[in-house]
């Protein structure tokens, strides 16, 4: 998934836009965004929504549940159990543990773990990659609540890149989520109406290795997937990457237009062949997906 879109889950309104304005998915939130006394009927209004999905082509829907540690996460989880959503939101998640609550709580329903909104969930992140638990769908991380975990002024410099602690945080839930051979999501982008230096941070994530990018707002999600969608340039360098390793199979590294690649090149060029095929731009039949997966 590229774009994973907030909506709080008590406003409709909101909903039906989220919903129709191409996200890969779209997180039904009852936690943050939903007032303590709307969320009896957040959750209604997320039930209904789940009881009357169907199989269409629409953004996956994923629920954003209240932490284990607050009274509201049984409600959700008792709302929410005959009709459970493609995959469960869970915050402030402190080390792998908590993957197993949630097993106990929502069965093998897959979870995206906000696995650094604490600095707690910081230093336990390498726990995910150590139990890898089959109930773990993706990583993210959250700059914001880290922020005020943390009591920081803010959480970005005067050039609006994050600062050192924020960036620690990042770089360990992209590499635990690898670790972990899971996805990793990077976080919100907050300023929704500057869309340049969204689009600067999203090209970021995707150099580094991030698979997508968490939004706030229906604006977002245009360059978001821009952003994560592969180029047909980089298909084209995958796809010949991976065929020159095809065609040698027990070549330790290939030589292509006067440029070496290496063993990691091609695990690279799979991972990015993979993602061509997934959102439609790579047919199976086609030379440059022959061997990526």
């Amino acid at each position: 998934m590229r774009s994973l879109l907030f909506v709080p889950a008590d406003d409709d309104a909101k909903i039906d836009e989220a919903l129709n304005c191409g996200a890969d998915a779209v997180i039904l939130d009852l936690e943050d965004s939903v007032a303590a006394e709307n969320k009896p009927r957040a959750r209604e209004a997320v039930r209904a929504l789940l009881r009357g999905a169907g199989d269409d082509e629409g953004p996956e829907l994923l629920v954003r549940v209240n932490a284990l540690d607050e009274a509201e996460f049984n409600a959700d989880m008792v709302a929410l159990s005959a009709h459970p959503p493609a995959a469960f939101m869970l915050p402030k998640a402190e080390g792998a543990a908590c993957l197993d609550r949630m097993a106990r709580a929502a069965g093998p329903v897959p979870v995206v773990a906000i696995a650094a909104e604490t600095p707690m969930g910081v230093l336990r992140l390498p726990s995910f990659a150590e139990q890898r638990a089959d109930n773990l769908m993706a990583l993210t991380w959250g700059a914001e609540d880290l922020s005020a975990q943390l009591g920081a002024a803010t959480n970005r410099d005067e050039y609006g890149h994050h600062t050192a602690p924020y960036r620690l945080a990042r770089a360990m839930c992209l590499m635990t989520a690898r670790a972990a051979n899971v996805e990793p999501i990077d976080t919100v982008f907050v300023n929704y109406r500057d869309e340049e230096t969204l689009a600067q941070e999203c090209a970021e994530a995707f150099r580094d290795g991030f698979a997508g990018k968490l939004a706030i707002h229906p604006s977002q999600v245009s360059v978001i997937n821009s952003a994560f969608t592969p180029t047909s340039e980089q298909i084209a360098k995958a796809g010949a990457i991976v065929n020159a390793f095809a065609q040698d199979p027990n070549a330790g590294v290939v030589s292509i237009d006067g440029r070496m690649y290496d063993r990691p090149h091609l695990i690279r060029s799979r991972r990015l062949l993979r993602k061509a095929r997934r959102y439609g731009l790579l047919q199976d039949n086609s030379r440059q997906g022959m061997n990526a997966s």
